[in-house]
């Protein structure tokens, strides 16, 4: 039986009793070389014992598979030998049924104990020998923690850092470098977005991120329009569901703002388009309505962080509310649908009929089955139409460059209203 344990860098004095009798026990020690001279030390100078590295597995395997049936060997692996250890190449070369586990702390469970952060809710994602394409894309999820296994080859915390400033998210998350656990040169810091990744980095690292309660961004120092992501609250239960500032750019250009009049968002989601609209032209009345249970809060805390005050903020279906809209908000200058679901078609139609004359109404769409749908309402209603594709990309890290990474592509239909001469 080969016996594989998981340990720390304390190993093997640190090892329970029952771990170093199985030590004591084996023919063939094998261990990463950082170890053995410990492990040289600690066991009897009279022992009969071999000690090997493990750094090569193929090797270590073939040492393993060399051994007489009624020999003993014990492997000691950093952490859980089967979470991105030695374990998985173990299992493939010499069978399952030659070999038992020992789980040690893994890197996650000390870095969340250093913590001392429970990580029951945390995501991870490693980026060993891996493209970090998929670090933005998860980041887009804004998940409340997010361990990242980085792999110094390809730039570790660097990339990790990158990846947020190109996110817009860099003022979302604290992000803690964690080195060298368990060793005697561990270090546990938080770096701030303005610092510089230590000159010292130890290449055994890994970052974790822990979304951070936002404090409100003075409202003077913003830019005009096109804010980052990372600006506006978000729905902890769907975490990523936003208008993403590159479409919001490209919609409040298609709402053709006017200076005065009134604007609504139907299906706000967190507010973001309509309250930049509201940054450009003050002078509007925004009707925002969400449907989501917690909608009308959030666009009212996103309001008061941007600095504007909504007409109204409304939460429940859009087709039930519009009816009963005050005189003041019931004939729309332009509209923004972002929602509808099922309803949108009849949605659209109850828009239509409310809309002001020379009205716009913009509609950004995920599917091409949806502009099908729509399009015919326009144009049965005499509006002229629009229709274009708004695709993005972001510059990612990638080995010792950038990589532009694709976001999900939207399409955009725009009806203008008759125009009162006819053209």
């Amino acid at each position: 039986m080969i016996d594989v344990i998981g340990t720390d860098a304390g190993a093997p004095g640190s090892l329970p009793p029952g771990a170093q009798l199985l030590l004591e026990q084996a023919h063939l020690l094998a261990a990463p070389k950082r170890l053995l001279p410990a492990l040289q030390q600690w066991r009897n100078s009279e022992s009969n014992q071999r000690c090997i590295a493990s750094d090569n597995p193929i090797a270590l395997s073939e040492e393993l598979l060399a051994l007489g049936r009624d020999q003993r060997a014990v492997v000691l692996a950093s952490g859980d030998p089967l979470w991105f250890g030695i374990g998985r190449i173990l299992i493939e070369r010499l069978g399952r049924e030659r070999l038992r586990f020992h789980p040690g702390p893994s890197s996650l469970q000390l870095a969340f104990s250093r913590l001392g952060r429970p990580w029951q809710d945390a995501q991870w994602l490693s980026l060993h020998g891996r493209d970090p394409a998929p670090l933005a894309q998860r980041l887009q999820q804004r998940p409340s923690a997010l361990a990242v296994l980085t792999d110094p080859s390809r730039g570790g915390v660097d990339e990790v850092r990158q990846s947020l400033r190109s996110s817009g998210l860099e003022s979302a998350y604290a992000l803690w470098l964690c080195e060298s656990l368990g060793h005697s040169s561990e270090r546990v810091q938080r770096l701030a977005p303005c610092q510089a990744t230590p000159s010292d980095l130890h290449p055994l690292h890994l970052v974790v991120l822990l979304a951070e309660a936002q404090a409100a961004p003075p409202a003077d120092q913003l830019p005009l329009f096109g804010l980052e992501d990372g600006v506006f609250l978000q729905h902890s239960d769907r975490p990523g569901l936003m208008t993403k500032r590159e479409v919001r750019i490209q919609l409040l250009a298609e709402l053709n703002l006017p200076a005065r009049g009134v604007l609504w968002d139907l299906g706000a989601g967190t507010g973001s388009v309509g309250l930049e609209a509201l940054r450009l032209r003050p002078q509007l009345q925004l009707l925002c309505i969400e449907q989501r249970s917690g909608g009308s809060s959030l666009i009212a805390a996103n309001a008061a962080r941007l600095g504007v005050q909504p007409a109204a903020v409304l939460e429940g279906d859009a087709m039930e509310e519009l009816p009963n809209l005050p005189a003041a908000l019931a004939a729309p200058n332009r509209v923004l649908i972002g929602g509808g679901g099922r309803k949108r078609r009849a949605l659209l139609e109850q828009v239509i009929q409310c809309m002001a004359p020379e009205g716009d109404v913009v509609i950004p769409l995920a599917t091409l089955e949806a502009l099908a749908e729509l399009r015919p309402v326009l144009e049965a209603a005499k509006y002229s139409v629009k229709v274009s594709q708004q695709q993005a990309w972001r510059g990612q890290p990638l080995a010792d460059g950038t990589r532009l990474a694709p976001m999900n592509p939207v399409l955009i239909l725009k009806g203008s209203a008759p125009r009162q001469n006819g053209a």
